[in-house]
């Protein structure tokens, strides 16, 4: 039963993490967005082969991939593309396409990966590293998406208990 509820929590985080995507507002509404959320898989001969995420347990690699389509014919400048991470994941290194993404573990505050945060060990201060697992946000600053046109961003999390 225990297992049972954890994956029952996964699937409902990676449902959240798929409508905080969709419900993501752009100031001017010309912006379409689309989650998917794929399981990771070795086919016999090592190729990646992917299968809906619709479930996941620890251990299981998700990738997200989030399209941002610019339905108007007039330019958008300032996109900023947004990828929730949900809880029970870590981010994967390296796995953020385009690369060059930010991240943060609150949505307020962005920056380059990895992360860190000072603390205070044996009475100095000093940079930690941020645990990969408290990562809760990815974001991509694109500048301006031309009218018509789509971008493509995604990232892959490894499902933790």
């Amino acid at each position: 039963m225990r297992t049972l509820l954890g994956h029952i929590g996964i699937a409902a985080a990676l449902a959240v993490a798929a409508a905080s995507a969709w419900a993501q507002p752009q100031k001017n509404g010309a912006i379409a967005s689309r989650l998917e959320a794929r399981t990771v898989m070795r086919a016999a001969k090592g190729a990646e082969i992917f299968a809906a995420a619709e479930s996941a347990q620890p251990g299981d690699v998700i990738e997200y991939v989030a399209t941002y389509r610019n339905t108007s014919a007039q330019p958008v400048r300032n996109l900023e593309a947004t990828l929730p991470i949900p809880a029970n994941t870590e981010i994967v290194p390296g796995s953020a396409r385009p690369a060059s993404a930010k991240a943060s573990v609150d949505a307020v505050t962005f920056a380059q990966m990895p992360l860190t945060r000072k603390v205070t060990r044996s009475g100095k201060e000093i940079d930690e590293p941020v645990p990969l697992r408290e990562y809760r946000y990815l974001r991509w600053y694109p500048g301006e998406l031309a009218g018509g046109k789509s971008a493509v961003f995604s990232a892959r999390v490894k499902v933790v208990k």
